[in-house]
């Protein structure tokens, strides 16, 4: 799954609202209670990409942010931006955090590895609950258009949606991903395809590249997919992500050089990925760095 904007944002939102959360909860009067857990709300939902490039830091602060967040939202669950960011969040954490390092401890702890992938799942079917609520408070009956099997029944998304749908999307092509086990989960990868082409019908640049490049990864992944189409996705996704995203540039090296076997063009992706990490630092960015370095150590075992 391809990073995305706005990773872990909470890191510009500062403790301020930690103490503002807590006079929040403690006002009985209900209109000025909802008042303040919607300015709160707004709050965390607005934060833009912080220019954090620590990741040690956005994963001791991550689990304060989403919990926080997930505690505002019981208060105002029509709140569809904090939604929105409650998604991103759990579905970043679980791609950055715990799927990436069962990855690399697969090796020596195959147990550990397991253990770390069924939390990771966990996570991200949490971030798919919380963008599918959202979408199916502003639509009932959402999930049961998506399923049918007339395309003019499926679900258009509203202005606004876009990112819900994004991470809604993204979200459970992870969770898919760890569950090859669970055969239930498994044929759910036609909806979550179909939702991410709803979105990227509307808007293909979404994300700089974020949206490109998750179709790019689902192109790859579905039965029947075609690889050129898939190779076409990936391209839009590193032009529309310019010369600051690191994120597809790994995505391509994965999706593309690496099961076609050719190495050269693999290690160049990762390498032209570094340079993109080293000149414009991020939490996305960083992110990246980690895999492809991580990528490039293993090349000997992937080739």
């Amino acid at each position: 799954m391809p990073a995305a904007p706005a990773l872990f944002p909470f890191l510009r939102t500062g403790w301020r609202l930690a103490a503002v959360l807590a006079v929040v909860l403690s006002t009985s009067a209900c209109s000025p209670r909802l008042l303040l857990v919607r300015g709160v709300a707004d709050g965390l939902a607005a934060q833009g990409q912080a220019p954090e490039d620590d990741l040690v830091l956005a994963r001791e602060a991550s689990a304060f942010y989403l919990k926080l967040s997930e505690s505002l939202l019981q208060e105002v669950p029509d709140h569809a931006a904090l939604s929105q960011a409650l998604a991103s969040g759990f579905t970043q954490y679980a791609y950055a955090f715990v799927a990436f390092e069962a990855e690399r401890i697969e090796s020596r702890d195959s147990r550990a590895a397991q253990a770390l992938r069924e939390r990771a799942a966990r996570l991200y079917a949490r971030a798919n609950r919380h963008a599918m609520a959202a979408l199916e408070r502003s639509q009932p009956g959402f999930r049961q258009a998506l399923q049918s099997s007339r395309p003019e029944d499926w679900p258009t998304l509203q202005p606004g949606q876009i990112g819900l749908a994004y991470w809604a999307a993204a979200s459970w092509g992870g969770l898919i991903s760890l569950s090859k086990d669970k055969p239930d989960t498994v044929a759910d990868l036609p909806l979550a395809v179909r939702l991410a082409q709803r979105a990227y019908a509307q808007e293909p640049g979404w994300g700089q590249g974020a949206l490109a490049g998750l179709m790019a990864n689902f192109e790859s992944a579905r039965p029947g997919g075609s690889a050129a189409q898939a190779l076409r996705y990936f391209d839009q996704a590193i032009a529309l992500g310019g010369d600051t995203a690191a994120s597809p540039l790994v995505a391509k090296a994965e999706g593309v050089a690496l099961p076609a076997g050719e190495r050269a063009a693999f290690e160049a992706l990762l390498q032209q990925a570094l340079a993109v990490a080293a000149a414009h630092p991020n939490l996305q960015n960083a992110v990246m760095r980690e895999r492809a370095n991580w990528l490039l150590a293993s090349a000997d075992d992937l080739f």
